[in-house]
């Protein structure tokens, strides 16, 4: 007994050791990260020092900081053996202790879970430690095609980049449009330890051209297919992905249930979570032939040394040219065939946990698959209707979705310590020219911003351009703001939305207009800024909930009060401002009231908002300030307004009056 205390009080001391070097040597590294009380950045744009200040001594600490780490990473390996060998001695099952395996590999669990476990001495087995080696590249391929796709795919990479750990190398199979947008893109943006390879989809078509495809898709919806044919053929696996996917975890684990593929499996698919391969969603339902419920292919594993020695690609083409005999078309584009082939071939699948692939669809069941939204790993929007999509918690979906879709790309420029990018000429150029500029120069920010690289988004909106012949073309150049890509996201085209610009004003006639909304947010603070008429009319836009907006990150809704008259972006075919309302007073209020009427939803933008500046008061509002005659005439028109409000919204108007009476 003694001796079995003796072994488990070394085990703990392992453990907390094991636990306390990372926290150790994070602490050494941040402490190394500041020079003169000032953080030093790894950004590629600010990765090597630009200041005459910069000397060869900060050089030499910065490169023995790093052997430093190095040596700590090794005992830090060393201690992880140590422990596992003496897990490996101990009891393998304890009287009234639950075993317990928290792995990577399995994809079930992350390193906080492991350290949990093993301070609260839960488990009797150590946790499998991560098959992902630091600095081993993870292969992912992608569709993509067109002006949609190529924003969507944006927004995946973004929530793959703000988890990832590991150099990527993302392989696009992409069509022109795509291609010209997405080069770009990743050229401006400079990502450390990410890697950007094209393959032309055009020249693919004729590959998967033959077969009769309803999907929405279309044409480009079949070229996973021929993945083992596109991509190089010394790459021996690859994560596959949709467009319409977001990550919620680090890549890297699911790269790791690579390694519990056994015998012949070469798929990785996580089971399709609606009954449409059962066949009973509707009369007459006819799909295509599948194992059980069928797998859904928006997030596939792809072994593809072994698919290339069992001849996937005549494998699938008779499956195909089989079942379009008596289908006659593929209604799910890839997913039908792949279904089909493993049908006749079960031992092909490697079954992914459900929570790699949570589908919104219509006819979805994946409520079913986790007790809560923290257990999700990957959100897949496989409906037409994409994130209007019902759904339990679409709203927190949503809002993932969204978060990524806003988030700003320059913040993931940042290095993987420890794992050497390749060598990139613009951003050495970069470099180059940032490090002769002096930081003393009073005018040093504006110089500066000469040589920023923006990451830059081409064609952002489907266009149709055809060049004049005789060259006399004009463009017309404009900012686009995030929220506009709001615009779509929140499907103002097709929905009544009306999207609030929230409004502040300052008293200075000279103002250097915020670049972001926390620079906006400090000016708040100091007294530069102020929430527009908040000395004079503060019923005007308190509706906007100017708290909350200060920490909101995706669009919120508010409600409709009186006086309410916030600047909104509607649509086109809104209703018009009531004309009897000119010169000053009420005309913003009573349009805002007919939206409301009409059922509008006010919905407020995160990022955006605008600045009133002060001018010399107008003639209208001199006269209503001055002229008893023309405030009654305001108040009777008022009532006019109302009165027709009620009779064309019935008993729906008596809200407004009642409002009006009580404020």
């Amino acid at each position: 007994m003694l001796g079995i205390c003796r072994g488990r009080r070394k085990f703990l001391a392992a453990s907390l050791t094991l636990l306390c070097i990372p926290a150790i040597t994070w602490l050494y590294l941040f402490a190394g990260s500041f020079e003169d009380g000032k953080p030093v950045s790894l950004s590629p744009l600010e990765s090597q020092p630009h200041s005459p200040r910069y000397t060869a001594s900060s050089q030499r600490e910065r490169e023995s900081l790093e052997v430093r780490v190095r040596e700590v990473e090794e005992e830090n390996r060393a201690l992880r053996r140590q422990l596992s060998l003496a897990q490996g001695r101990a009891p393998a099952h304890r009287r009234g202790n639950h075993s317990k395996t928290y792995s990577m590999e399995e994809g079930t669990g992350d390193s906080e879970n492991l350290r949990a476990g093993i301070v609260a001495g839960n488990s009797s087995e150590c946790g499998q430690q991560p098959v992902v080696e630091k600095c081993e590249t993870i292969h992912v391929a992608i569709v993509c095609a067109g002006y949609n796709a190529s924003r969507d795919v944006v927004t995946l990479v973004k929530s793959v980049l703000f988890h990832r750990r590991n150099p990527l190398h993302f392989h696009l199979i992409a069509d022109s449009i795509a291609e010209q947008i997405l080069a770009t893109l990743f050229q401006t943006w400079m990502v450390p330890a990410v890697r950007v390879d094209f393959y032309n989809a055009d020249e693919l078509k004729s590959e998967v051209s033959w077969i009769p495809n309803k999907h929405y898709s279309g044409i480009y919806g079949l070229m996973k297919l021929v993945l083992t044919k596109t991509l190089p053929p010394n790459l021996e696996r690859v994560i596959v992905l949709d467009t319409d996917i977001t990550f919620a975890t680090d890549i890297a684990e699911l790269w790791a249930v690579f390694h519990k593929f056994k015998g012949q499996q070469v798929l990785g698919l996580v089971e399709n979570q609606s009954d449409w391969y059962l066949g009973n969603l509707w009369k007459n339902h006819r799909p295509w032939p599948a194992l059980g419920r069928g797998y859904n292919t928006g997030v596939i594993l792809l072994l593809l040394d072994k698919l290339r020695k069992m001849k996937w690609e005549q494998m699938w083409r008779l499956t195909a040219e089989r079942e379009l005999m008596g289908m006659l078309s593929t209604s799910l584009a890839d997913q039908d065939i792949f279904n089909a082939v493993i049908k006749q071939n079960p031992f092909l699948v490697h079954k992914l946990p459900c929570f790699w692939n949570v589908q919104l669809s219509d006819h979805t069941r994946s409520e079913q698959c986790y007790r809560d939204v923290s257990d999700l790993k990957v959100i897949h929007w496989n409906s037409p209707k994409k994130l209007r999509v019902k759904n339990k918690h679409v709203e927190f979906f949503r809002n993932l979705y969204l978060t990524f879709l806003e988030y700003d790309g320059n913040l993931l420029r940042r290095e993987l310590f420890g794992c050497p990018s390749e060598a990139d000429v613009n951003s050495e150029n970069l470099q180059k020219q940032l490090s002769e500029l002096d930081e003393d120069d009073l005018c040093y920010e504006f110089r500066r911003e000469r040589f920023t690289v923006h990451r830059t988004h081409l064609y952002f909106l489907h266009y149709e351009y055809e060049p004049a012949s005789d060259h006399t073309d004009v463009t017309l150049v404009a900012q686009l703001s995030m929220d506009r890509k709001s615009v779509i996201q929140l499907d103002l085209a097709n929905t009544k939305k009306a999207m609030i610009v929230p409004a502040f004003e300052t008293l200075r006639y000279r103002l250097s207009f915020p670049k972001s909304k926390a620079e906006l947010l400090s000016m708040l603070d100091m007294g530069t800024l102020f929430t527009f008429r908040y000395h004079v009319w503060t019923k005007g836009h308190a509706p906007t909930n100017f708290a909350k907006w200060r920490t909101a990150t995706t669009p919120y809704r508010v409600e409709w009060e009186a006086d309410f008259e916030p600047y909104v972006v509607v649509r086109r075919d809104c209703p018009e401002y009531d004309r009897r309302f000119v010169g000053f007073g009420w005309n913003k209020v009573a349009h805002i009231m007919e939206l409301d009427a009409q059922e509008y939803e006010f919905i407020v933008l995160p990022n955006a908002y605008m600045i009133h500046m002060p001018h010399a008061p107008s003639f209208d509002i001199t006269k209503f300030r001055s002229n008893k005659q023309y405030r009654i005439c305001l108040k009777t028109l008022k009532e006019e307004f109302q009165q027709d409000m009620s009779r064309r919204y019935g008993f729906a108007a008596l809200k407004y009056l009642t409002a009006e009476n009580n404020s």
